[in-house]
């Protein structure tokens, strides 16, 4: 707040020297009110400032994205005298951030349409577009654009490729376009024993990081070690699982973080080890992300609902109440653990205590998952987002065994594809992506 009280003092100098009115510096006091997030003080410069130039514009346009605010911000976009490519990337990358890689394509398509050539982060912005909405032929078409303009492929677009390909179940496309880069860091690599062990085989993605490792060009880091013990986690290798968990601190010196304890928590809960899970959960970071702490420990409380342990359910409800006392989600699914188990008084005394505390249902609709599709109707808040998944799949009734381990990995895939989202900060693929 004091750096965001001296550049008021410094507007207040302005205004009195009478040189607010200088284009330059209107701009500047509009970067600078956007950066704080104060976007009414900056519209109110933009508004009153006598000449407007293209960097007036797209920055009032970057603040409302920066906001969240994207409907005004696509009413001035669309008032704009005149769109440059900064305008554009803006406006897409915006509306991926926004998890709306729909109507991202949809302003590339526009772009292209109005003559306006896109440059490498634009490629990088659709590419990724495709690749969350498993858009495989519009990522092909740009994979084409990208061919024709230059026959050499830069490492950040071949590594956005990878990334798009194995998303859109294509490893073998994929695969190819990592084969052809000649010098390749540590980024690359990853991408692709991701692609592999999330999305495609996970043993390919096993072998690769042998290949990592017999390569010498880089060590592994703590998204590689991401993939492994994911790989781990899906082939059900809790053996090679400690062993990989351990090395990360032994041999390479890396500290586990959130994701490398998720995926070891969700592997032991895979196999019953339910305390040792929670022993796990207990060495998270302090640091660490409180709502994604709290998605892993909805998810713990599905496995247990699942095998009929209502002790450590119960143990695991209280500990996501204590987290987060106001989350409706987190009380329900402690409910249907109890009623699962006949236990109505429970029950009872479980609304009683809501009702005391005045948790309430958030109004809106929920993201749901249903026959295997992921489709997200409205924007809620990540614990409600982990917990409705989980909700709905405590309430499928008659599923045979083979069905419901079926569902485990449906809602760990789900679960892993929200924990990629915040892991952007550790350059999963690269922090290129933004801005």
């Amino acid at each position: 707040m004091g750096r965001v009280g001296s550049g008021q003092k410094c507007h207040g100098q302005v205004v009195k020297n009478g040189v607010d009115g200088v284009l330059h510096v209107g701009n500047s006091l509009m970067h600078f009110y956007s950066c704080c997030g104060f976007i009414g003080l900056a519209r109110k410069v933009f508004d009153e400032m006598p000449q407007r130039d293209v960097v007036s514009w797209n920055s009032i346009v970057n603040g409302y994205v920066k906001m969240g605010e994207l409907v005004v911000a696509r009413e001035l976009f669309d008032a704009m005298p005149y769109r440059n490519l900064v305008g554009w990337n803006v406006m897409m990358n915006g509306h991926l951030n926004s998890n709306n890689p729909g109507k991202c394509l949809k302003l590339f398509r526009e772009m292209a349409q109005s003559g306006v050539n896109g440059n490498d982060a634009t490629i990088v912005i659709a590419l990724t577009a495709c690749a969350r909405s498993a858009r495989m032929k519009e990522g092909k078409s740009v994979h084409g654009c990208v061919i024709k303009a230059s026959k050499d492929l830069n490492l950040i677009t071949s590594t956005t490729l990878i990334h798009m390909y194995s998303r859109c179940g294509r490893e073998e496309i994929a695969r190819l376009v990592f084969d052809r880069i000649s010098v390749k860091n540590i980024v690359c690599w990853n991408a692709m024993i991701l692609g592999y062990c999330i999305h495609g085989n996970p043993k390919d993605g096993l072998n690769l990081y042998s290949d990592l490792l017999s390569s010498r060009s880089e060590g592994p880091d703590e998204i590689t070690f991401v993939g492994i013990l994911c790989a781990c986690a899906r082939e059900g290798l809790l053996t090679e699982a400690r062993k990989h968990f351990g090395e990360m601190s032994d041999v390479f010196g890396i500290k586990p973080s959130f994701a490398h304890y998720w995926c070891m928590a969700n592997l032991l809960a895979k196999f019953g080890l339910m305390q040792e899970a929670i022993e796990t959960l207990k060495n998270i970071p302090v640091e660490s992300n409180l709502p994604l702490e709290s998605s892993l420990w909805s998810e713990l409380l599905g496995s247990a609902r699942f095998r009929g342990d209502v002790i450590l359910g119960e143990q695991i409800a209280n500990k996501l109440i204590d987290q987060d006392p106001k989350n409706f989600w987190h009380y329900l699914l402690l409910v249907n653990i109890y009623a699962a188990a006949g236990r109505w008084d429970e029950v009872t005394q479980t609304k009683e205590r809501m009702k005391k505390r005045g948790i309430e249902r958030t109004p809106g609709i929920q993201n749901l998952f249903l026959c295997g599709t992921y489709s997200k109707v409205a924007s809620v808040s990540m614990n409600m987002h982990i917990s409705s998944l989980i909700l709905w799949a405590l309430t499928m009734k008659n599923l045979k065994m083979r069905e419901m381990q079926q569902l485990h990995w449906k809602l760990l895939m789900n679960l892993w594809l929200t924990v990629l989202a915040a892991l952007e900060k550790l350059n999963i693929m690269g922090t290129f992506i933004h801005n």
